[in-house]
């Protein structure tokens, strides 16, 4: 009936809450965070938490008690993460269009470090910290034309992206940076995609950076962070097979492959990996409804609460938690009137009923960060397991 890591008394505790919610586990958020943090410890490696994956205030303040740094992307995030107890000194804030307003609030909170994808940025930043008299920590992000092997929306480390410094204008981006007096360049900054299986794109990275740093080695320009980003993807198709991702192997690929230079340190920006299994959104079947080729499992949960197989194309592994009937095959759709609200098509479930209860599994990122109230629907909830 159940093969997820959910017990009967956990599900007989769904059926008392309203759907639908997201379900988060704990336990295994506690246990992959101390198996990533031992793993980039064992390398003496930074690492930093990208909230965007997953902003809940109660999965950042346990990700912040593991001594894990902040990755931002938007002024409201730098202020979360340092709310949420990360050290201004250890939080990154990245993004291609940082407004006025949010390059004060960080500056203000004396981040460790501006992650900046173009000269445009740099200069409003250098004038800003010269306002406030401050000198602006900051890395250049370079777009190091490597494909990620990924979705086409969240890949963005190849020269059709909208991110980064192109290699062509990182020597002029350099020498510009060095010429204004509000700003300390202290390393270069790499992210070329998400839901990376594949670990030899990691290789592929390691080589394309080496030789980046090569050349400017000849320059005599060695700067003292490089940050790699994140990217490391999650199993979807069998969350059961690896609840907790291999993250020495991931580590071990930079320890490997990656020449750092003397005193450098290095960084990594991990969302999905850290946060992506421990999640489940759990909904309700409001009816079944027959077609004239296949059955329509409707549920009280639609594209506002998980937007991923809509925008991405996404595919979740989907469990009925309380039947155990014969399996059959349905499409799992949401009550939103888009044809895109499905979230699996032709799934084999347990003969499914009203009122049985659906989890959709591997959603601890990007799933309630990314709700919304269309059709003015409510917000999913959120339950922890104690």
């Amino acid at each position: 009936m159940n093969p997820t890591h959910m017990n009967i008394e956990t599900i007989k505790t769904f059926q008392t809450l309203k759907t639908p919610f997201y379900y988060y586990d704990t336990t295994l958020l506690q246990a992959t965070l101390q198996a990533a943090s031992q793993a980039a410890k064992e390398h003496g490696f930074n690492l930093h938490y990208a909230i965007k994956a997953n902003a809940n205030p109660h999965i950042l303040d346990i990700i912040q008690s593991h001594g894990i740094g902040a990755d931002c992307v938007s002024g409201n995030e730098v202020v979360q993460a340092v709310a949420s107890g990360f050290p201004p000194e250890k939080i990154v804030y990245a993004g291609v269009g940082k407004s006025d307003e949010e390059i004060r609030l960080a500056l203000e909170k004396e981040i460790f470090c501006f992650n900046c994808e173009s000269l445009p940025e740099i200069e409003v930043i250098n004038i800003l910290a010269g306002e406030m008299g401050k000198k602006a920590p900051v890395a250049l992000r370079v777009n190091p034309n490597v494909d990620a092997h990924t979705h086409h929306y969240i890949t963005t480390g190849i020269e059709e992206n909208k991110f980064g410094f192109y290699l062509y204008d990182l020597d002029h981006a350099i020498t510009a940076c060095r010429e204004m007096e509000n700003i300390n360049l202290i390393g270069l900054h790499f992210h070329i995609g998400s839901q990376i299986t594949d670990l030899t794109v990691f290789r592929g990275l390691c080589l394309r950076v080496n030789e980046i740093q090569s050349r400017l080695k000849e320059q005599g320009i060695i700067l003292p962070h490089v940050n790699f980003g994140g990217g490391l993807g999650i199993n979807y198709d069998c969350p059961m097979c690896g609840l907790i991702p291999d993250f020495a192997s991931y580590f071990q690929t930079f320890a490997d492959f990656f020449e750092a230079l003397p005193g450098q340190q290095l960084h990594f920006e991990l969302g999905r990996s850290l946060v992506g299994q421990c999640g489940s959104l759990i909904s309700r079947v409001l009816y079944v409804k027959e077609g004239k080729h296949k059955k329509f499992v409707i549920l009280d949960a639609g594209m506002n609460d998980l937007l991923r197989p809509a925008l991405y194309q996404a595919s979740h592994r989907i469990e009925n938690l309380t039947s155990v009937g014969e399996h059959e095959k349905y499409d799992v759709v949401g009550p939103i009137c888009e044809s895109s609200d499905c979230f699996g098509k032709d799934r084999e479930l347990p003969l499914t009923n009203r009122g049985d209860l659906i989890a959709i599994r591997s959603c601890g990122a990007y799933g309630e960060v990314m709700a919304s109230r269309y059709n003015l629907r409510e917000l999913p909830g959120s339950y922890f397991s104690r």
